[in-house]
């Protein structure tokens, strides 16, 4: 999900895709109406339940896991903290920079981290539930944040308004896709919101590639690259633990936004995405996966196929969409065949950043047309011969 104008434009969007511990579905991830999902096996949960605010479980040897609250209906970040054997811990992620999480934070300061202050900061992306306390808590405990570039200049050009990272140019992407004026205004009065999620931006950074080899928790971790969601996403695997903190890349129970970026319009960040996933497929079915969102799970190789139906099937969703309809369509147009149900100002800004996505998907494969009008508004249309 790239930000860029908005605020909460900079958080997360996600929708559920395939049952939890419970095996229950959420009425929201209900599959659409005609629409047969796969059949595939489910995941498998160590725990049942996260830690409560304030507190940590030993989800693994020298792993601990935290919970921060998120202000938004996706109500939580998973944090993790790898301790050293002689002191001091690294700190994966930070949460959402607000008086709420802080206060949290202060909670842990007097003990969890009495006995193992923050030697270093990993965050995996810029967004603010994982930047948002970063600069604060590393001027705190007077050590590095560690980022890859990409995610780091982006986090500076969004909260700076830089280049194309303004509200107004996100604006004239969605007025291109056909969102009516009245959505146009509630985004225009919302705003650039990513500053009261990263108050602070650190102003150094320690540089991660895709590759290298992080020393955490007495053990080494190899940063795994993804795009998509964001520039260029940090997760990070221990091949002696058979650990993965996955970040926003793979999560449980909910599909992780990916949109199109007023920087990029006519990018295919949902082919980046699914691109991406090779990466961790590799990956041996028992690695323990510690997502950004929901529980810890085993089950790597049956959650990528969980993903890639999920956006197989909303693609040939809208190619039929597109079909069946009597004249081209927007990407507004077409926002009810992804999101069946009633959307505020936040979920709408997801929802076109990911119908976006999904139809210059179809388009860069040539499954669609895509038509630009002579005032630039542009539709898309069933491909032709």
């Amino acid at each position: 999900m790239q930000k860029g104008a908005s605020g909460d434009a900079v958080t997360i969007a996600y929708r559920l895709t395939a049952s939890g511990p419970s095996g229950r579905m959420s009425p929201d991830a209900a599959p659409h109406k005609n629409l047969r999902m796969p059949d595939i096996p489910r995941l498998a949960y160590p725990v049942d339940s996260p830690p409560a605010p304030g507190e940590t479980i030993a989800i693994a040897p020298r792993v601990l896991w935290l919970r921060m609250p998120l202000p938004f209906a996706l109500d939580h970040i998973n944090l993790w903290l790898l301790p050293e054997a002689a002191g001091g811990a690294t700190l994966v992620d930070t949460g959402f920079g607000d008086e709420a999480t802080r206060g949290i934070w202060e909670r842990h300061a007097a003990t969890t981290l009495a006995s193992m202050p923050i030697r270093s900061i990993v965050a995996t992306h810029y967004h603010p539930d994982h930047l948002g306390n970063a600069a604060w808590l590393a001027e705190r405990y007077g050590c590095d944040v560690a980022m890859t570039q990409a995610e780091y200049l982006t986090a500076h050009a969004i909260s700076g308004q830089f280049g194309g990272y303004t509200p107004e140019a996100v604006v004239d992407l969605f007025r291109r896709h056909g969102m009516e004026e009245t959505h146009v205004a509630a985004l225009v009065k919302r705003g650039n919101r990513y500053r009261s999620g990263v108050p602070e931006l650190p102003q150094t950074f320690d540089r991660m590639l895709a590759g290298d080899l992080r020393r955490a928790g007495d053990t080494e971790w190899r940063i795994v690259a993804g795009h998509g969601h964001s520039p260029d996403h940090a997760s990070l695997y221990c091949a002696e633990r058979g650990i993965l903190i996955s970040g926003d890349m793979l999560l449980p129970r909910i599909s992780t936004n990916v949109s199109v970026s007023a920087i990029n319009p006519d990018g295919n960040p949902l082919r980046r995405f699914l691109d991406s996933l090779d990466a961790f497929a590799g990956l041996p079915e028992e690695t323990l996966v510690l997502p950004s969102h929901g529980l810890p799970f085993r089950g790597i190789n049956v959650r990528i196929a969980q993903l890639r139906a999920h956006h197989d099937a909303r693609l040939a969703e809208l190619q039929a969409a597109l079909e069946s309809a009597s004249a081209p369509l927007s990407a507004a147009d077409l926002v009810p065949v992804l999101f069946r149900r009633e959307l505020d100002i936040q979920q709408r800004y997801f929802a076109m950043g990911e119908a976006v996505a999904h139809l210059n998907f179809l388009w860069r494969a040539g499954r669609v047309e895509r038509r630009v009008a002579a005032d630039r508004t542009i539709r898309f249309a069933p491909a032709v011969g």
